[in-house]
């Protein structure tokens, strides 16, 4: 569970992207980011998730916003699975899981009555001057576009 709320400044940072490409936040001054986190590229959830955003990416670009997704899959992985997906919007490697950590997506999980440590998919939203405008917990992997347009 994320401890950013609306209102918060979004914490910046300073990552790679699937071609090894430097990213920031503060690369999207000036334009509303949707930074989605999730567990795992090419699974099933994911998928889904990431092909909502990029079938949905065309209105999401209408009403201002751009797309970032993050994971601790390696720039590689990423690669690999915009490809397959043919996906329009970046990747961050988190592999050290420090974006992570720093939005509150990292921490304790349950799944089959085990307890462990791992990514907890979220989406913020985020305001041309960096203000976290909406966190999004309960994701709609499916409808996550229509559900981030509706929030």
């Amino acid at each position: 569970m994320t401890t950013l709320n609306p209102g918060d400044k979004a914490p910046d940072f300073n990552a790679i992207d699937q071609d090894g490409q430097p990213i920031s936040l503060t690369d999207y001054k000036g334009k509303k980011l949707i930074l989605y986190f999730y567990p795992k590229d090419n699974t099933p959830g994911c998928t889904a998730e990431a092909c909502s955003l990029r079938d949905g990416y065309g209105d999401l670009l209408k009403y201002g916003y751009d797309v970032v997704g993050v994971s601790a899959d390696s720039a590689k992985s990423h690669k690999g699975f915009i490809e397959k997906q043919s996906l329009p919007f970046r990747l961050i490697a988190d592999t050290d899981k420090q974006l992570l950590k720093a939005y509150g997506a990292w921490g304790e999980k349950k799944m089959y009555g085990k307890t462990y440590e791992g990514i907890i998919r979220t989406t913020f939203i985020i305001s041309e001057d960096g203000i976290v405008e909406k966190v999004i917990e309960k994701v709609n992997t499916k409808e996550h576009a229509k559900q981030i347009l509706e929030a």
